[in-house]
């Protein structure tokens, strides 16, 4: 089975400041521990930058990939417009179907980019593994980040189909 590992939009302007995502410093800590399993077993990561705005504009200090988030010059990278990383990108000529099965997904935010991506990658028919504790995203207003990260946590997990599967695994149990 081969395996590609999707971080989605940890980008400074979420990673600082007013955005500032929750536990941001800790999820950070687990995509690194994640994407260097993934680059030693010859996996392919890929960086996937959102564009928006002022505050995501291309190539702005706010686009940039966050402070302390390890990369290699291997590593890949896709620009997105919007919340599914699939919708008009080269990902999936990137993740060939008879090429990859499998999806570890990570990033921000949660109640956006992340839930749309893995849907859109369980649709498309790629087994998905969402770290469960390497996403994050801010409070809305009714719910705690702590909460979405949770019960989105949960929600994605018992998600199913016939050719698919969504499994919510934390960081130190996902095997590549």
């Amino acid at each position: 089975m081969t395996t590609a590992l999707l971080v989605i939009d940890v980008q400074r302007a979420l990673c600082s400041g007013e955005y500032e995502c929750f536990n941001i410093k800790r999820v950070i800590e687990n995509i690194n521990s994640l994407s260097a399993k993934a680059r030693d077993a010859g996996i392919p990561v890929i960086f996937i930058q959102h564009e928006e705005g002022d505050l995501l504009k291309h190539g702005s200090d706010g686009w940039q990939l966050a402070e302390g988030l390890e990369t290699s010059a291997q590593d890949l990278h896709v620009r997105k417009t919007t919340p599914d990383s699939f919708y008009q990108t080269n990902l999936q000529k990137l993740l060939p179907k008879e090429d990859f099965e499998r999806l570890i997904i990570c990033g921000l935010q949660t109640d956006y980019c992340v839930n749309a991506t893995v849907r859109q990658a369980h649709e498309l028919g790629y087994d998905v593994v969402l770290a469960a504790d390497a996403h994050s995203t801010v409070d809305n207003g009714n719910l705690t980040a702590e909460d979405i990260i949770a019960e989105h946590n949960k929600d994605l997990a018992h998600l199913t189909s016939a050719v698919s599967r969504i499994d919510v695994t934390p960081t130190q149990a996902i095997r590549l």
